[in-house]
């Protein structure tokens, strides 16, 4: 399966954001208060899919930012579903509950920050948070910066949530969700083009570099490291659990410090490109 959309152009970024901005909210639904949205957990993939669309929905109409992750991770969501659907997984059920408990880990970091309870926010999601809405930002760490959060911190998490063992088979099905998220890189830059900065269809032939920071979403590295540390939290005791918490939260702060804070040429091609 490969579903990249090739070189952008602002047609088939058109496309691109048709095939995967479909909305699973109906009408009528939207103008649910926003702490209703996040305050029950998410009872399951389609739960979770519907009602994160009702929020980017409502984050785009009052101009936060924050829509930017919301956009990329609604794109993740929906194809992961599709995926469950065609029965492409060992373990079906499992990546269900997985997807549905990953889900939960943005959904209490936006729930604490939205009731001002910042010390209950990991400090990535907080400067992913503070960044959006401080309109600062470009649309590309928007995203990067979301990204950072949720896989560098939360994908442990949720992993440990849900439990990884029989330790073949989940892990099988753990390396079969980076395929679905490989294929979804162009799709990504594509529905950040078309819904934010149109200027991002051109950045490919400018020789810019989005498809490669969104695509630590997709890297094996990235998701070995999460199980890695999925599979020390399992194993290693009460000493190193707190390790291991800390180490996630450490390096995920650190690293989202450094896309706040990129060398001024990386991002410079960004920069053209989103201004138009």
């Amino acid at each position: 399966m490969h579903l990249a959309v090739g070189p952008l152009t602002p047609r088939n970024a058109r496309a691109a954001a048709a095939a995967f901005g479909s909305d699973p909210v109906p009408p009528g639904e939207g103008t649910v208060d926003l702490l209703d949205l996040l305050d029950p957990p998410y009872a399951d993939p389609a739960d979770a899919h519907r009602r994160l669309a009702l929020l980017e929905r409502r984050l785009v109409r009052a101009g936060d930012r924050r829509a930017v992750f919301l956009t990329v991770y609604g794109a993740v969501t929906a194809q992961v579903r599709r995926e469950l659907a065609a029965e492409r997984f060992r373990d079906p059920a499992w990546v269900a509950d997985y997807l549905t408990a990953f889900a939960n880990r943005y959904r209490t970091a936006l729930l604490a920050y939205e009731r001002s309870r910042r010390d209950r926010v990991p400090g990535s999601w907080l400067l992913a948070f503070d960044a959006a809405i401080s309109g600062e930002t470009l649309v590309t760490q928007d995203a990067v910066l979301g990204i950072n959060a949720h896989v560098t911190h939360d994908l442990a998490l949720a992993l440990t949530d849900v439990g990884i063992d029989p330790r073949p088979a989940r892990r099988a099905d753990h390396d079969a969700v980076n395929a679905v998220l490989a294929s979804l890189v162009d799709v990504e830059q594509a529905l950040l083009a078309s819904r934010y900065a149109p200027g991002l269809a051109d950045l490919d032939a400018a020789g810019g570099r989005l498809d490669e920071r969104l695509a630590f979403l997709t890297l094996a590295e990235g998701r070995d490291w999460a199980w890695q540390c999925a599979v020390a939290l399992a194993d290693r005791g009460p000493a190193v659990d707190r390790a291991v918490r800390w180490l996630l939260e450490t390096v995920a702060r650190g690293a989202g410090r450094l896309i706040l804070q990129p060398p001024p040429d990386q991002f410079a091609a960004l920069e053209r490109a989103e201004e138009g």
